[in-house]
């Protein structure tokens, strides 16, 4: 499908909990909106803060309202580095294992004892979109953004693929491509520009290399296993498949008649 994918280049921001925004900024307060971001009922705050390590600190952080159940930070490797911080790509609330980080307010200061990531690259989309695009949620994709035309100026500066894309699928999202600065940068592309997602990059197999262990019945997990490691499964005439390993496995392109 070349249905153009709205890019949306994310600075680096920081999401509060309840408990760490009233420690910051005290009993009553309210985080004040700046201005709507692209999914619905999240927004830019007027309030910033200051992130800090022994080693540096960034100053004027945003945060990025509602108020969540986790603190999290999110920065690019940039600005990681700039900390002296080496945090995991992460989807948006995995933060087991992850670095903490000082954060500083006017009125408090926050010990964050984990919840530092580079956030993982994704795209938003709806049930709706997933179904147009072939795709599903968690689903792990290529994008592409291209260089300039003479018909669209604002299309990337550099021709660049994009691995390991997190589909992320939701009634409430809004058809978005997710990256930080530094993959923005990399591409020489700016919020507003266009991705398009490319289902299949061909890879060469081998004989046996690429086969999924064999069963008799493979499950929908069985299917997406396979996918994710790049093998195929050998359907033979006694094969039993699930109907949602049938769906996807069709729908993934991973089944091979024996």
């Amino acid at each position: 499908m070349n249905k153009a994918i709205p890019i949306g280049v994310s600075p680096r921001h920081i999401h509060l909990s309840k408990e760490h925004f009233i420690r910051l900024f005290g009993e009553g307060a309210h985080l004040t909106k700046q201005k709507d971001l692209t999914q619905g009922g999240q927004f830019a705050s007027e309030q910033t803060v200051i992130l800090s390590t022994s080693l540096g600190k960034i100053e004027d952080v945003r945060i990025l309202g509602p108020v969540r159940r986790d603190t999290q930070v999110e920065l690019s490797f940039s600005d990681a580095f700039s900390l002296g911080l080496n945090p995991p790509v992460r989807n948006s609330g995995d933060n087991e294992g992850t670095p903490g980080i000082t954060i500083i307010s006017p009125q408090g200061v926050v010990e964050l004892q984990r919840g530092v990531i580079l956030a993982q690259r994704h795209i938003h989309m709806t049930p709706t979109d997933a179904r147009e695009f072939g795709v599903a949620d968690k689903e792990s994709v290529w994008v592409a953004v291209q260089p300039p035309n003479r018909s669209n100026s604002r299309s990337a500066g550099r021709s660049v693929i994009f691995g390991d894309v997190l589909i992320r699928v939701d009634p409430s999202f809004k058809l978005d491509f997710h990256l930080d600065t530094d993959e923005g940068n990399a591409a020489g592309v700016r919020t507003g520009d266009s991705a398009y997602l490319i289902k299949n990059i061909p890879v060469e197999k081998t004989s046996t290399d690429n086969i999924y262990p064999k069963k008799r019945l493979y499950s929908e997990w069985d299917v997406r296993k396979a996918k994710a490691e790049g093998k195929l499964i050998l359907l033979e005439k006694t094969t039993i498949l699930s109907p949602s390993a049938k769906d996807y496995g069709k729908l993934w392109n991973v089944f091979k008649n024996a």
